[in-house]
């Protein structure tokens, strides 16, 4: 089985490269979901950081939400406080600090989405019928170029299939999942990020990966 070519992909084609030091045992879904090398610290503003992160913000907002305008308020709220808060941080430290703060956000958003879900009943239902929208956005947005038909069905259902994989795992594992394969966030920087130790992200990203590949069970990804 070959390594796809692209994962989840919103206005930009991310390439599938396998890290030289992932265990034996995640090397399977880390080839085909690890997809992006560290962002290096190229900017030097606030305002050049910001421009680099904001779209792979959003994907995963998008994904911990399934509500385009609630993770756009989460986006933009993160981006408000970074830049209220801490830039004068050193740069280096931007990136963990934007997670965490993103993190924060995603969490109070399910806090506040449980309060109104015990006194609206009906609002629950919003989130069930916004996932195929998500699906349709990833689809739609994937970079075709010069694929063939049947190239293009197989990439798409390829996509689908690990969007809503990703968005069936628990809550903190799929956290430890998009930090570490989607941002590739050190085990510290998920740890700081996520709020918790270092053997928490090992074990919630390990889950993930166990999950994923029972999810996957059977598929074919030739």
């Amino acid at each position: 089985m070959e390594a796809m070519t692209a994962l989840i992909e919103t206005d930009y084609i991310m390439t599938v490269k396998p890290s030289p030091t992932s265990p034996s045992s995640e090397s399977s879904i880390s080839r085909e979901l690890s997809t992006a090398e560290s962002v290096a610290p190229a900017y030097k503003t606030m305002e050049e950081f910001l421009k680099t992160i904001e779209k792979r913000a959003f994907v995963i907002a998008k994904i911990s939400t399934s509500r385009h305008e609630d993770a756009l308020d989460i986006v933009q709220e993160t981006m408000f406080k970074m830049v209220e808060k801490y830039g004068s941080k050193p740069v280096l430290e931007w990136r963990p600090l934007f997670y965490r703060i993103l993190n924060n956000k995603i969490t109070d958003h399910y806090r506040r989405q449980a309060v109104r879900n015990k006194i609206f009943i009906w609002k629950s239902s919003d989130n069930d019928q916004s996932d195929d929208c998500f699906q349709s956005d990833i689809a739609s947005s994937v970079e075709r170029r010069s694929e063939e038909p049947d190239e293009m069905l197989m990439r798409q259902q390829r996509i689908e299939r690990l969007a809503k994989g990703v968005q069936k795992l628990a809550r903190r594992q799929r956290e430890a999942f998009l930090l570490r394969s989607w941002e590739c966030l050190s085990t510290r920087e998920t740890a700081y990020a996520m709020g918790c130790t270092e053997g928490s992200v090992k074990t919630h990203y390990s889950r993930a990966l166990e999950k994923l590949r029972e999810q996957l069970a059977g598929y074919d990804y030739d």
